[in-house]
């Protein structure tokens, strides 16, 4: 599997080489562009030398918070996020001994499973574990019975919804066009 979201090489081989890297994007993805969010993992992994969950859980805060702080930034907002990547690399740890490819293929589960468990996780609500699901499904192998209805609309083939349809710089243009569209009639609906 290669991924190809960022558009820097380092950063989409690390996301496709590990999937604390790939979890740790997904969740850093809010408030800022898919690109910034997904490159976060390598800025990371570049400023402390690793990017292994057990290494991150164990960072000391104040300083893992400094870490998102250098120039560029890991998340605009580097406080509140080096803290929420914390959490996710302790729930990792102490839930799934520090390899987040078990949280989907630990006991070979389906995709309610799956979601289930995304769900359990710091950070990850319904919207953004069915992301991550779709993600799985469609680009890194995720075979578990059930993933596309679990993954609702994201699963669906051929829809240009999120970062799980995102395989080059076209279908990046196609999934912003459909966000865009689908913020300005919210916005027309509030209006």
């Amino acid at each position: 599997m290669a991924l190809h979201i960022t558009g820097e090489q380092a950063a989409d081989e690390l996301l496709s080489d590990d999937a604390f890297a790939l979890l740790t994007g997904m969740l850093l993805d809010q408030q800022v562009s898919m690109e910034s969010a997904f490159a976060g993992p390598e800025k990371i992994r570049s400023r402390i030398g690793s990017i292994d969950p057990a290494t991150i859980a164990g960072y000391d805060p104040e300083a893992f918070a400094e870490v998102f702080k250098q120039s560029p930034a890991v998340h605009r907002f580097p406080g509140s996020m080096a803290g929420r990547v914390q959490a996710l690399a302790e729930a990792v740890v102490t839930d799934w001994g520090g390899e987040a490819s078990a949280i989907w293929t630990q006991g070979d589960p389906d995709g309610a499973e799956v979601l289930a468990r995304l769900k359990k996780l710091p950070g990850f609500g319904d919207q953004k574990a069915k992301i991550f699901l779709a993600l799985l499904g469609k680009q890194c192998g995720l075979t578990a019975p059930g993933w596309r209805e679990a993954a609702g609309a994201y699963g669906d083939e051929g829809a240009f919804r999120s970062v799980a349809d995102i395989v080059d710089p076209e279908s990046l243009a196609k999934v912003r066009a459909t966000k865009q569209a689908a913020k300005a009639a919210a916005k027309a609906a509030k209006g």
